[in-house]
């Protein structure tokens, strides 16, 4: 049996395709120290990760999209979490890390953000039916954070550039290191004060800051921010520029932008865009106004031609002769039958004449009464009983013998 050969590309592609495929080496956690670190101006980050007794070459692509500190050192200790993959061109085994955290310095945050985050989801925090709907159309804006940024240029340009017409309220907060998540806090706060008590009407909040690793972005996680966005009143979008997990911010918040510039693209329409639409609504309105007018004045002109319409006069007098036709047999039917009910009732009375007591007595009969009652029987009589006796012109009385 011949044995198979393969090429050195065969080898590696085949290898790496292996790598890439089993899920063994997918989304696992290295720990280890920093050496070699190159930052590319492309935006990629290559470096080794190595103990006391090994190392493995590392890349991580776009790395400031990924919240990776941007001073990293030689000999820093650091956790980092990617898939093992080959690089074909020379058989180098490495790992495409999408996270990269310092360990040496604040300790093992990301294991902290899980804590804090199956915490505040028992509580209910990240719940959608909590989640307030944002403003179709705002006016006035509320954004939290640092003055000097670059997140509060990003807004104001952005939404100016969309819609001139929309306010913007500041209120200027540390968003980084010591004491920054409670001046967070503070600002939400603040905006919700002022809402309530009637001195100002935001529609929405943006809450936020430029990208940075997980230390400098930690204060997004911190209780006082999560707590202050969650018991707002006004709709909050999240806005932290980092690609990386969500932070407990955009979990707890109404929205989550990924970075202050799209919260802007999210919340404001353009306004050409809607003047466009307006346009054309207007234009498919007129044009359906003016199909309703054409078929309605079509209609019109048919109901001129119909007979009924046109011969509308001669058609009521018509029904007014036949009506006033159908009265006078009405009226004749109706005087038929009284006729007729009248010489009914004459024959009755003459047949009912025959049987009156002043009929039978004209014939010859008379009544006999005995104290007040009609003798029917001549038993009912006895000698010396006085009776009355009717005859048709008088009343006689007698004694029987």
């Amino acid at each position: 049996m011949e044995q198979a050969i393969l090429s050195v590309s065969e080898l590696n592609r085949e290898v790496k395709q292996y790598l890439e495929s089993t899920q063994t080496f997918k989304n696992v956690f290295i720990k280890g120290e920093l050496s070699n670190i190159t930052y590319y101006s492309s935006g990629h980050l290559y470096f080794t990760l190595k103990d006391a007794k090994a190392s493995v070459k590392c890349a991580i692509f776009k790395y400031k999209f990924r919240g990776v500190p941007t001073d990293l050192k030689e000999g820093d200790q650091v956790k980092i979490r990617g898939n093992a993959s080959l690089y074909e061109t020379n058989g180098s085994f490495q790992i495409i890390a999408d996270f990269l955290e310092k360990t040496n310095t604040i300790g093992s945050l990301y294991e902290k953000m899980e804590i804090l985050k199956r915490e505040y989801n028992e509580k209910g925090y990240f719940d959608e039916s909590n989640k307030k709907k944002l403003p179709q159309m705002p006016m006035n804006i509320g954004v939290v954070t640092a003055e000097t940024g670059a997140a509060i240029r990003d807004i104001i340009n952005t939404t100016h550039k969309r819609f001139p017409n929309v306010n913007i309220y500041l209120y200027p907060s540390k968003v980084q290191g010591e004491g920054s998540a409670i001046e967070v806090s503070r600002g939400i706060e603040f905006f919700n004060r002022i809402c309530d008590n009637g001195e100002l009407d935001l529609d929405v909040l943006i809450v936020g800051r430029g990208g940075g690793s997980i230390e400098d972005l930690w204060a997004f996680n911190e209780e006082p921010v999560i707590e202050a966005i969650y018991k707002s009143k006004i709709p909050i979008v999240s806005a932290v520029g980092h690609e990386i997990d969500n932070l407990l911010s955009d979990l707890v918040a109404d929205r989550r932008a990924a970075t202050p510039t799209q919260a802007a693209e999210i919340l404001i329409p353009e306004k050409e865009k809607l003047v466009e639409n307006l346009v054309v609504k207007k234009n498919r309105l007129s044009k359906s106004l003016l199909n309703k007018i054409v078929l309605m004045k079509k209609e019109l002109e048919q109901r001129e031609k119909n007979y009924y319409i046109k011969n509308y006069l001669n058609i009521l007098n018509d029904k007014k002769i036949d009506m006033i036709e159908k009265e006078q047999k009405l009226t004749k039917e109706i005087k038929s039958r009284i006729e007729k009910s009248r010489e009914n009732l004459k024959l009755k009375k003459a047949r009912l004449s025959k049987f009156s007591v002043e009929d039978i007595l004209k014939q010859g009969y008379t009544i006999t009464r005995k104290d007040g009652k009609i003798v029917k029987r001549g038993i009912e009589l006895s000698r010396e009983d006085k009776v009355e006796i009717q005859f048709a012109d008088s009343v006689r009385k007698a004694v029987m013998k």
